[in-house]
């Protein structure tokens, strides 16, 4: 059965409303499951846009994360998404998961770093990212931003990935199969302190498995968006001491179709209310304006450079739309 999302419900209910109700612009926000950490950022976001910019309704909906929100808001099933960079580079490139086609995509905002976190029981005795051949893993669920990173990582360090049973589950799902061991491995990735994670944690000894120097090296080489980070010590009970591993940066993605005005707007209102969203989740601390042109991916929506613009702060010519 087809998708129908929370976006598009809106859209009928709207048409049904009459001419005064008109005057409203719904906004569908593609963000991810309910264990991590895009739900509620998004849920702020929504916020922030419904009370500061007159004129919109913004609703966040759960999706399957990254890859199904590039899709998403390429085929207008939602306006935005919160997406892994990684994959907002091979949709915007059309390549990948993405089967040749370019989506209609650019960056509007930058939002915060995401981690791999390589997730085992302390009874497990794994303590290497290659012992996972022949295990029971999850990756991720499908069209998810962990899925893909999971699979290149992978791929980079020489696991094919058909040699593990993998049954990509969403966050929740995994960490209740890492609980219940009916699986010995999970992959997460997202900003560090997430909900599932940490309640795992309460309940059972945890480890996140390190990506060695040799590892990275050749992650480093297969995908330029990646970058060597540490998970710092004391985010989850039982992880004393930094964890080497792998991170990338969340972009928020947009229609390119979307007018100039509107995205202005919206981005003014995200920038300047931030602090309400440091209060959602400490992550969207990254969500600034330098960050936008520090780490974005793809090209910026003309909204967000007029905004950029504005602040004083130089737009490259690679992100130029």
């Amino acid at each position: 059965m087809k998708r129908i999302g929370l976006f598009l419900i809106l859209c009928i209910i709207l048409a049904l409303s009459g001419p005064v109700a008109a005057k409203t612009t719904f906004i569908g926000i593609g963000t991810g499951g309910t264990g991590g950490i895009y739900y509620p950022y998004g849920g702020g976001v929504a916020e922030i846009w419904s009370k500061y910019v007159p004129g919109i309704q913004a609703v966040a909906e759960v999706t399957g994360a990254s890859v199904e929100n590039v899709k998403l808001a390429d085929k207008g099933e939602t306006v935005f998404g919160e997406v892994m960079g990684d994959v907002a580079l091979a949709g915007f490139q059309g390549e990948g998961k993405f089967k040749g086609k370019k989506h209609d995509i650019l960056s509007m905002a930058i939002m915060y770093p995401n981690l791999l976190q390589v997730v085992t029981l302390k009874n497990s005795g794994i303590t290497n990212i290659e012992q996972v051949k022949g295990k029971r893993i999850s990756s991720g669920s499908p069209g998810s931003g962990t899925n893909f990173m999971a699979e290149a990582v992978m791929k980079a360090v020489g696991i094919p990935l058909d040699s593990f049973k993998d049954s990509r589950l969403s966050f929740t799902e995994t960490a209740n199969a890492l609980r219940d061991g009916t699986i010995d491995v999970g992959f997460w990735s997202v900003g560090p302190g997430t909900s599932s994670i940490l309640d795992l944690a309460t309940t059972h000894d945890i480890v996140i498995i390190p990506i060695t120097p040799e590892q990275t090296q050749k992650v480093l080489t297969s995908n330029d968006t990646y970058a060597s980070v540490d998970l710092a010590g004391g985010v989850y009970r039982g992880v004393a001491k930094p964890v080497p591993t792998i991170g990338v940066w969340n972009v928020m993605i947009c229609q390119k179709s979307l007018t100039e005005d509107m995205v202005y707007k919206l981005v003014a209102a995200l920038y300047e209310h931030n602090d309400y969203l440091r209060k959602i989740h400490p992550s969207a601390a990254y969500t600034t304006p330098e960050n936008a042109v520090k780490y974005s991916p793809i090209p910026l929506h003309p909204g967000t450079v007029k905004y950029l613009k504005e602040k004083g702060i130089a737009v490259p010519a690679k992100l130029m739309p």
